[in-house]
Formats: structure tokens, sequence, C-alpha cells
């Protein structure tokens, strides 16, 4: 292939992979745009991207009209408690799966990926009639608990690739120095594994903050439903939305899992960079 072809192709990536941003960006990009528009121009028959004459408006309304700072404190209970209850669970079963690989990993492996197939539907009652036998229906607890089962087989599935794209020669090694099984997970293993730990509790926790259904079946009383499950407030009847406030909610509704993740992106790559010269 000529330098010439090396060159087109590279700039035909770059290309496919603007047009993908863009594409990824546009409903948020708009969302911020309907949040900061008065009501006249909510109205228009003209949309423009950028708003004529901004205004905090629809925030205050949001926040007048529904209690918006309750519900993202339910939220990040339920989304911070699944995220490190998922991941203290699956990480020393991963480590089991992915260096014994018997026939029961195999077979445990495989069940992990099939039961992410199941509909919500489908486990909705099931799991409704558990909770009320355990008394854990309108209570935070019983919808953490949901979401630890929810979260788990991927994050178990996602902590097995972790695990072994660990070299067994480092824990071999540390062995041959004399360091017992838990200095040698403590000391090797662990640091190595620490970026994928952090990916799965933040993929643990953005579906828990996101989740709509669980929130909406199990949680009845308006002092302990989630944010997803509040913003759906603004629309009325027939379909009728509140269309500034609502933009205005569902854009603060974004911004934590837009912060965490800037900020543990960074950690990740740190942890990964500090992993691979660790001695």
């Amino acid at each position: 292939m000529s330098m010439r072809t090396k060159r087109s192709v590279r700039a035909g990536q770059y290309v496919a992979l603007l047009c993908y941003l863009v594409f990824l960006a546009f409903p948020f990009l708009w969302l911020i745009s309907t949040a900061f528009k008065p009501a006249p121009e909510l109205g228009s028959l003209h949309p423009t991207w950028i708003p004529q004459h901004p205004t905090l408006d629809n925030f205050r309304q949001a926040f007048d009209e529904q209690p918006l700072l309750r519900a993202a404190a339910n939220s990040l209970i339920a989304a911070l408690s699944a995220g490190l209850i998922a991941v203290l669970i699956a990480t020393p079963m991963a480590y089991v799966m992915a260096r014994h690989r018997t026939r029961l990993a195999t077979a445990a492996t495989g069940w992990v990926v099939i039961s992410q197939a199941f509909p919500f539907v489908l486990l909705i009652i099931p799991l409704f009639l558990v909770l009320k036998n355990l008394h854990l229906i309108n209570t935070l607890r019983g919808l953490i608990m949901v979401y630890v089962v929810w979260a788990l087989p991927f994050a178990l599935w996602m902590l097995v690739g972790y695990v072994r794209a660990v070299p067994r020669e480092l824990e071999e090694a540390a062995a041959v120095d004399g360091a017992g099984r838990l200095r040698t997970l403590v000391s090797v293993t662990a640091p190595l594994l620490a970026p994928g730990i952090v990916a799965t509790a933040l993929f643990a926790f953005i579906t828990a903050w996101n989740e709509f259904f669980f929130a909406l079946v199990l949680l009845k009383t308006p002092e302990k439903q989630t944010l997803p499950v509040v913003l759906t407030h603004f629309l009325g009847a027939e379909g009728a939305s509140d269309l500034g406030p609502l933009a205005a909610a569902a854009f603060l509704a974004t911004l934590p899992s837009l912060v965490l993740f800037a900020v543990i992106q960074r950690r990740i790559t740190g942890g990964m960079l500090a992993g691979a010269v660790k001695s």
C-alpha cells in the first residue's frame, strides 16, 4: 500500500470518527440548548442551536415543581451502593473463574452471558414477589439489592477478562521470591487489576444511576423515588411535556455521570501506567 493510499485511509477513518462523535454529541448539545431557552423560543417554528435570550428560569421552575435534590440523593445512594457491592462480590469470583478454568467456571461464564439476554419484564414479577416477602418493597435497600443482582453478571464478565490479562508469570515470580498467596494478590495482582475494578464500578454506577423500570415498579412513595422516575413527572396528560424544565432537569441529571467519568478516566489511565512499571 502506497503512502498516499495510507493517508487517504487514515483521513477517511478520522472523518468517520468525527461523524460518529457529532452523532453522539447532538442529543446532549440540543438538550443544553433547550434547557437555556425561554418559552417563546421553545415554541418557535424556526428553532436555533444557540438560545437568543438564554435564561435560568427553566432550572428555577424545575426545582420549584419537583424535589430534584431529594431524588438525586436517592439515586446517588442507590448507584454508589450498587457499584461498590457489585465490585466487592465480583472481584474474588472473577479471580477464581479466571485462574481455575474448570468446567464449572466455564458453565458459570456461559450462564453470565446468557442471563444478560433476559428482558426486564420477565424478571420484575419474581423480583417483586421476593422483595415483598422480605418486606423490601418501597425501600432503597430493596432497590439496591436489585441493582446489584442486575449488574453482577456483567461486572463479573468484565473482571474475568481483566484478570486473564494479568500474566500468571508475575504471580509465579512473586511466589518464587517467597511471597504468599495473600501478599501476591495485594502487592502484584491488585495494582494491575485496579483500573479494571474502577471501570467495572463505573459501569455499575452509571447503570444504576440511569435505571428507570425497576425504580418505577418498586418505589411507590415520592420520598423514595429516584431521579429518572421524578423526571417523568414533567410529562403531562396525552404526552404533553413541560419541555423547558424537563430539559433543565435532564441536563442536571446527566452531569454526575459525566463528571465522574472525567475524573475516574484519568485515574484509570494513571493506574494502568503505574501497574505497568510496578516492580
